[in-house]
């Protein structure tokens, strides 16, 4: 699979450069198609991107923003993705944009799938824009190492497009896009921080590689791969 590798020298030039492109392919879309969709990953890595994307000028009322997985807690939890999309994404200019999160009142992922397939079905198949992170196990989106569907969301022939995870590393419950789901779209980013993630991302790109993120490396036609190295800021 062709990838591009763009190095940055800190983590601001990087979400310069990152919110830039995304922007431009929002604008794209949108010129295009009258509108436009939007994966984007939680954690702690894209907070400086989205600071930076919420600024950008464009119709961000023509935009829906979802998340590529999240963790099964409420939106109040630190620990919610939607919590940060939220409270840093979706503000200023981008404050306009709608979004559609992948969590809804219900004990479980498994019991609440129903209801989430329903409110994804509102969603375009394919996305224009989707960045996804990588954790240091070398899982992306909820695609965990021993997880118990893991076969199932990265099996390209599948036809789910919200799967629930469990796994020892994912801490809570989640519920992610699937591989074909994610691999769907427009242009594919990957954003990571760090020599150590680095590290993982070759580690994923050898040959039979049982790494989470080296399927999608094997299966993504085309990737932007954005790194820095980890300064403190």
């Amino acid at each position: 699979m062709p990838d591009a590798l763009h190095r940055y020298a800190n983590a601001d030039a990087l979400a310069e450069a990152l919110a830039t492109q995304v922007a431009a392919r929002l604008r794209a879309a949108i010129a295009a198609r009258g509108a436009a969709l939007l994966a984007v990953s939680g954690g702690s890595t894209p907070a400086r991107f989205f600071e930076r994307l919420s600024h950008e000028a464009l119709a961000w009322s023509k935009v829906r923003v979802t998340l590529v997985d999240e963790r099964w807690v409420l939106e109040s939890s630190e620990r919610s993705n939607a919590r940060l999309v939220k409270s840093l994404l979706l503000r200023h200019a981008a404050a306009d944009a709608n979004f559609v999160p992948l969590y809804v009142e219900a004990p479980t992922p498994e019991a609440a799938i129903a209801a989430l397939r329903a409110r994804i079905a509102t969603l375009p198949t394919t996305f224009d824009v989707v960045v996804l992170g990588m954790g240091g196990d070398g899982h992306t989106a909820s695609f965990f190492p021993g997880g118990d569907r893991l076969a199932e969301v990265l099996d390209l022939n599948g036809t789910a497009r919200v799967l629930p995870m469990r796994a020892a590393g994912a801490g809570e419950p989640r519920i992610t896009f699937t591989l074909p789901a994610l691999l769907d779209s427009r242009t594919l980013f990957v954003h990571i921080e760090g020599e150590a993630k680095c590290a993982v991302l070759d580690a994923a790109r050898e040959p039979g590689s049982t790494l989470p993120m080296a399927a999608v490396l094997r299966a993504a036609p085309q990737l932007d791969i954005y790194w820095c190295p980890w300064k403190k800021p």
